[in-house]
């Protein structure tokens, strides 16, 4: 028999929930164990409020009770929206004039490489451009599905160029006029039995599926990308497609241009080319050396501007891409003053991509050449060093092209050929001369060829393409640069020697004062020589390469008393004489007093100190095995230097 509660008695009691749950907000806070900080009343309504967001079901998986904003109304509807009292209040409204300034300024801004956008708005810019708004038909806006696609679908009504039979018959002769036989694909023509080879598998060298995997990989890793250029020829190792790539698909990551082998031309062209690319994308010339480099200290510099504009970021990663064989691996390399990447001077030698730190904030990513499939030749292919010269079917194909961009006084002074009528002739003069010869004293005219091919791509013929207006001096033109730097395009060593038309002198360079003063940073001097001093270990040669010749010219005063006798090389000191070689035989700390003393109680800094030590450390080469190894036979002299004097 059911129990009935009986309605005679007492009402219930309102009171305070007694009970000592954690969801309890009346719950007794005194004398709770293991609870630090007890849930005040909004966080308990809070977590009541997530719990609620689930739609209660039972074990068969049947909602019991829907969560909110997901059942029916009592009118049958069901409710989407939640209601809030912001749907009623007051909206920011924007006049036409000030969106059409705002969409102006925020494109010049996005297409303008030398100005960046710190914090884009969350608000969705995209819906401002009115192309992207008429990009795509919505058909079914305005037709129903059934009615253009369904089976039921209704014929439509022909789109008709013409009106009339007599405007259809004005529409043929006009075509009738047009038509050329030339041009009609669908005509067989007769060759005469004489087709086009295909084209060899060589020439389509960094355009494999493998190596633009491996170029999106460093495109989406890196926030800077460096487009390595060939110095001579720029225009033509340029990737249009990834430029455009970048410029639609990523157009928060920058872009640089990095004029590599500045050292193959002449610097009044160096000039030019970059004050031509510089109005597109920064530029800086490079010369990839570890001994002698030119513009690390201005790349250097230009990284971390970059660095500090991503501030948010614990570490920016820089991506180097290019065609093959222009030098993105030995960049790094010079960048590290040290092989860290390996190099060769031929196409292809990168084959996966690379991750090398350059510093704390600054991580390189090196990418394989990678080659657009364009409208290019096998010739262009071939100069371009885009093809190994091994693989080259017929070498002797591509000497011609040689002949006609090389000067011809250029390659008399290199090959010792006074004259020739045809580059046959050229490559067989040539196999006499080296002694390239097969059986019976015929030339070699192949491998003739390779060894002029190889001249040609490793940078041993003259050559280089003239920039565009170069007989007109260089337009001052004035523009907001923010991340820029100056270089002195006067310290550029040239290795190859030019003469005639090809010297020019260099414009005026502007705010030359300003300009980078290559590989040299105190910070990273001081760091250097305090890492050097705990782990007691000497300054190695190739740290901080280029600063060996600036160093001995900074210390040409210190050492003219000390290399006055090639014989003798003593200095006095308060406590007697000693020997250089002494000197760096001691320890570091001990070293720096005497060599302070014997420079006249000069104090030196860490650069001068080096500068030393590398001069003390190019002395002991050519210094006596028994002077300087701890042996028995110390006191053994040789014959020639007993009567020397000490």
């Amino acid at each position: 028999m059911p129990k009935v509660r009986s309605t005679g008695g007492p009402p219930r009691k309102q009171g305070f929930n007694k009970s000592n749950h954690s969801m309890n907000p009346e719950r007794l806070k005194e004398g709770l164990k293991g609870v630090a900080k007890v849930r005040s009343k909004s966080t308990i309504k809070r977590l009541q409020m997530y719990r609620n967001f689930k739609a209660k079901r039972d074990k068969t998986g049947k909602i019991l009770t829907p969560a909110p904003f997901q059942g029916r109304l009592p009118s049958g509807t069901q409710a989407r929206v939640e209601p809030n009292q912001k749907w009623f209040g007051n909206s920011r409204v924007i006049s036409q004039n000030a969106l059409q300034k705002f969409q102006t300024e925020l494109g010049a801004a996005v297409k303008n490489p030398y100005q960046m956008v710190m914090k884009p708005t969350t608000l969705p810019i995209t819906l401002l451009n009115e192309k992207a708004k008429n990009a795509r038909v919505h058909l079914l806006d305005t037709e129903s599905f059934d009615s253009v696609f369904g089976p039921k679908k209704s014929r439509k009504r022909p789109n008709l160029a013409v009106k009339g039979l007599d405007e259809l018959s004005k529409l043929i002769e006009e075509k009738h006029e047009k038509y050329s036989n030339e041009k009609d694909s669908n005509i067989v023509r007769d060759d005469g039995g004489v087709r086009d080879l295909p084209r060899d598998w060589v020439m389509a060298a960094g355009q494999s599926k493998r190596i633009w995997n491996e170029l999106y990989k460093v495109v989406d890793s890196s926030d800077v990308l460096l487009q390595v250029l060939d110095a001579r020829d720029p225009m033509g190792t340029r990737s249009p497609y990834l430029e455009k790539f970048l410029k639609t698909e990523k157009p928060h990551k920058h872009l640089i241009f990095i004029l590599n082998k500045v050292d193959l031309v002449p610097t009044w062209a160096t000039q030019r080319w970059v004050a031509i690319l510089s109005k597109e994308y920064p530029t800086i010339a490079f010369h990839a050396s570890i001994m002698h480099p030119f513009g690390k200290g201005a790349l250097i510099n230009l990284l971390r501007q970059f660095a500090k504009l991503h501030i948010d970021k614990k570490q920016i990663s820089v991506g180097f891409i290019g065609y093959p064989n222009v030098g993105k691996s030995s960049i790094i390399n010079t960048l590290r003053s040290k092989k860290v990447c390996k190099v060769a001077p031929i196409a292809g030698e990168t084959k996966v991509w690379q991750y090398i730190t350059l510093m704390r904030r600054i991580y390189l990513i090196d990418c394989p050449g990678v080659v657009y499939p364009s409208a290019e030749t096998d010739t262009e292919k071939v100069l371009k060093g885009v093809v190994r010269v091994e693989l080259v079917n017929n070498p002797e194909d591509y000497i011609e092209a040689v002949l006609e961009r090389v000067r011809k006084e250029y390659l008399v002074k290199t090959y010792k050929i006074e004259d020739w009528t045809s580059a046959t002739d050229f490559l067989e003069k040539l196999a006499q001369r080296s002694g390239k010869l097969l059986k019976k004293g015929e030339p070699d005219i192949g491998i003739v060829a390779r060894m002029v091919l190889n001249d040609w791509q490793r940078g041993k013929l003259p050559f280089y393409v003239s920039p565009p207006g170069f007989e007109e001096p260089l337009p001052t033109t004035e523009q907001d640069n923010e991340l820029s730097v100056v270089q002195d395009y006067n310290k550029i060593r040239v290795g190859l020697q030019y003469e005639g038309e090809d010297v020019k002198e260099l414009e005026p360079i502007k705010d030359i004062e300003k300009a980078v003063v290559e590989n040299e940073d105190k910070e990273d001097d001081e760091k250097e020589e305090e890492d050097n001093i705990a782990n007691n270990s000497e300054v190695k040669d190739t740290d901080d390469a280029g600063t060996e010749s600036d160093d001995s010219s900074d210390l040409s005063n210190i050492y003219s008393d000390m290399e006055d006798s090639k014989e003798t090389e003593y200095a006095v000191s308060a406590s007697g004489p000693f020997t250089v070689e002494n000197i760096a035989s001691k320890k570091q700390k001990k070293g720096r007093k005497v060599e302070d003393m014997a420079l006249g109680g000069k104090k030196l800094t860490s650069k001068q100190r080096r500068a030393i030590e590398r001069a003390q450390k190019r002395r002991k080469i050519g210094s006596n095995f028994y002077e300087v190894a701890n042996v028995k036979n110390r006191s053994y002299r040789p014959k020639h230097k007993k009567n020397s004097s000490v």
